[in-house]
């Protein structure tokens, strides 16, 4: 059986309940858990915010959702894993948990760590859509092909982007800003689920 289906189902009653698990389980060995909630939100006794802020609290990040039947979903979290990025929504809500003095000594190490390794700014120029000098000067080699680019909605150059720093090689980054041209010259954007 996999992680997943081996994971315990934890429904969700209170931010209260949630927390006294996280700290209850956050030294466990590869943690990990499926949340289980109403599919409505307007149902839901804990709030999506409120969920994740704890999460973050303690080190932990939400993955996965799943459908578990008509009335419910289920939402995967685990512990954060050295060298996972941070977006710019994850250290807004941690500063929320900062300030509101929630934060765990557990939840510091991850964020700690992440500032150390570079996952903590890692995002911070696709956030900014800042195109990259190498994907620049691809662009550059064609004529009108930065015009197409800048075409491509937020969303879509993001994508682009992101896909472009999650290259873990450089042959890899190399071919990723070529499809990203190749499409471009096509008037498409790569990368776009």
């Amino acid at each position: 059986m996999s992680r997943f289906s081996d994971a315990p189902r934890l429904p969700i009653t209170s931010v209260e309940q949630w927390r006294a698990w996280l700290v209850e389980h956050q030294d466990d060995p590869d943690p990990g858990v499926w949340i289980v909630w109403e599919r409505s939100a307007a149902a839901r006794q804990v709030s999506y915010e409120e969920l994740i802020e704890e999460a973050l609290a303690v080190g932990w990040i939400d993955g996965q959702a799943a459908t578990l039947d008509d009335d419910h979903s289920m939402l995967w979290l685990t512990r954060r894993r050295p060298g996972s990025v941070w977006s710019r929504l994850s250290k807004e809500r941690v500063a929320r948990v900062v300030e509101s003095g929630r934060m765990t000594a557990a939840g510091q190490a991850a964020i700690d760590r992440a500032k150390a390794d570079g996952s903590w700014t890692i995002l911070d120029s696709v956030e900014a859509l800042i195109v990259p000098d190498d994907l620049a000067a691809a662009f550059d080699a064609t004529p009108g092909l930065r015009d197409q680019y800048e075409s491509f909605t937020p969303g879509q150059r993001k994508q682009i982007l992101r896909w472009l720093v999650d290259a873990k090689r450089p042959a890899t980054r190399a071919q990723r800003i070529a499809e990203t041209v190749r499409l471009a010259t096509e008037g498409v954007p790569a990368n776009n689920r």
